[in-house]
């Protein structure tokens, strides 16, 4: 049975809705320990520090903030402590907006709400009247003795929770805003529309594997088996960089319709297929590590 992360109601106006949160999604890795080559054992990591020429215990450490004069701002545990927002059993919506005013770059983790008992029609409400007007819900959350700020939509038979990153959160790349837009002929365009409508198919989340994961896992099972591990393959040649547009689309759709093969595709079993056709935003990257 999956953990309650929050439990609360969501408010809005004079209805109060009880919920539970819990975690929709997660980064999937295969961890590691960190070993001894020459004898196998596990390596223990120590806390050691340079002046007094000794370990040191984890209740001798503060936080240390640089002042960049080699210095630091000691900070301790209890004054942290003191600065987190008090827990809260309630979520007020601050404001209804239209689902796609919300960029997806601040979406950061989802969280599946679930009603309680007494809640049952209010959620529904809640979740008819946001999917017919294709609204989101923008509130105010305290989360792990933080104050988050969320939104709240529909998705698939229930309300979804996004928290969302700040603005100062969401880094600005000056190599980013500083490409300048290029004047393009209408006939490149159009062979670059052409082309990706050759390649234009519904979104099954089940069509993509994370195969890296997966190589992993093969590699460890081998090696318990007593087998060798696979050596590095050499690095392919980097491509060429592309001197003519309008040649290299032209070869695209050319070695595409002399494929004769569709856009890729898995096989997506029936039941899921409607619900792979909604679109989840800002889905996090799984990694292994």
């Amino acid at each position: 049975m999956a953990s309650t992360v929050w439990k609360g109601y969501i408010s809005f106006g004079l209805i109060s809705v009880p919920i539970r949160m819990y975690v929709a999604a997660r980064e999937e890795h295969i961890g590691f320990n960190q070993i001894h080559k020459s004898c196998g054992t596990r390596i223990k990591q120590q806390l050691y520090c340079p002046t007094d020429e000794r370990v040191v215990e984890r209740n001798e450490i503060e936080k240390g903030y640089p002042t960049g004069d080699g210095g630091y701002v000691l900070i301790s545990q209890n004054e942290l402590k003191s600065l987190e927002a008090e827990s809260s059993e309630t979520m007020a919506i601050q404001q209804f907006v239209e689902l796609d005013e919300v960029d997806p770059i601040y979406y950061e983790t989802s969280y599946y709400t679930v009603a309680e008992e007494p809640g049952r029609r209010a959620y529904a409400l809640m979740l008819q009247a946001m999917g017919k007007l294709k609204l989101g819900a923008i509130a105010k959350l305290t989360l792990h003795q933080r104050e988050q700020v969320v939104i709240i939509r529909p998705y698939e038979h229930g309300l979804i929770l996004h928290t969302l990153y700040y603005p100062e959160e969401v880094r600005e790349i000056p190599e980013f805003g500083d490409q300048a837009p290029l004047e393009l002929q209408e006939a490149e365009i159009k062979l670059a529309e052409q082309f990706m409508g050759s390649l234009r198919a519904p979104f099954h989340p089940d069509a993509f594997h994370n195969t890296y994961q997966e190589k992993v896992e093969q590699l460890i099972e081998s090696k318990g088996a007593g087998e060798e591990g696979p050596e590095p393959e050499k690095k392919k040649k980097p491509m060429a960089p592309v001197i003519n547009l309008m040649d290299a689309l032209r070869a695209s759709l050319a070695k595409k319709e002399a494929s004769g093969a569709s856009a890729p595709a898995a096989e997506v079993p029936a039941a899921k297929t409607a619900a792979a056709k909604k679109a989840a935003p800002a889905a996090k990257r799984r990694k292994t590590g």
